[in-house]
C-alpha cells in the first residue's frame, strides 16, 4: 500500500481509469456481437448502422489508448470484410 500522499491519488486515478476502459471494451464487443447477429439474420442495413458505431467506438478506443490503435483498425478491417462478402 502506498505511503505517499500522491502515490495514494494515483491509485484512486487508475482505479477509474481502469472501470472507464472496461466500459469502453464491454460496449464494443456487445456492438460486435449485435452486428455479428445482424448479419447472421440477413439484416444488412441494420448492421451497416451497427458498423458505423462500431468503428466510431473502436476510433475513440483507440485514441484514448484503450486499446492500440494497430487492433483497432485490423477490428475494422475484419468487421468489413465481413460486411462485404455478406452484400
Amino acid at each position: 500500500m502506498a505511503n505517499i500522499k500522491s502515490a495514494k491519488k494515483r491509485i484512486k486515478v487508475i482505479e477509474n481509469k481502469t472501470l472507464v476502459n472496461k466500459k469502453r471494451k464491454s460496449q464494443i464487443k456487445t456492438y460486435i456481437k449485435k452486428f455479428e447477429n445482424a448479419l447472421d439474420n440477413n439484416n444488412i442495413d441494420e448492421a451497416k448502422e451497427l458498423f458505423k458505431v462500431i468503428e466510431k467506438k473502436l476510433d475513440r478506443a483507440a485514441i484514448k489508448n484503450t486499446m492500440h490503435k494497430n487492433k483497432a483498425s485490423r477490428k475494422v478491417s475484419q468487421l468489413a470484410s465481413k460486411l462485404n462478402s455478406a452484400k
